[in-house]
């Protein structure tokens, strides 16, 4: 992934809850959809085209990404710290 190089003119946010869901759509013969759904709000994750290896960079990112949230979570929940040179 290549860093930003314009600013963000926006910011969207969609909270979890009891009706928040993802769901990853495989298709045979086309790009698979990851769709994250929050209540009446969908949010539909693909490629522009084939598959890139910048595609691939991506959804790499989001899963590291998801997993540290994940993480965070648990910690909160539990109420354990979390933030920088927290173990795992």
């Amino acid at each position: 992934m290549t860093r930003r190089r314009t600013p963000r003119n926006s910011v969207i946010r969609l909270t979890t809850g009891h009706a928040a869901r993802t769901l990853n759509h495989p298709f045979a013969r086309r790009e698979p959809v990851l769709s994250l759904d929050f209540g009446a709000t969908s949010v539909l994750v693909t490629t522009s085209g084939p598959v890139t290896v910048e595609d691939l960079e991506f959804a790499r990112q989001l899963a590291r990404e998801a997993h540290r949230f994940a993480r965070s979570l648990e910690r909160a929940f539990y109420g354990l710290p979390d933030g920088t040179g927290v173990a795992a």
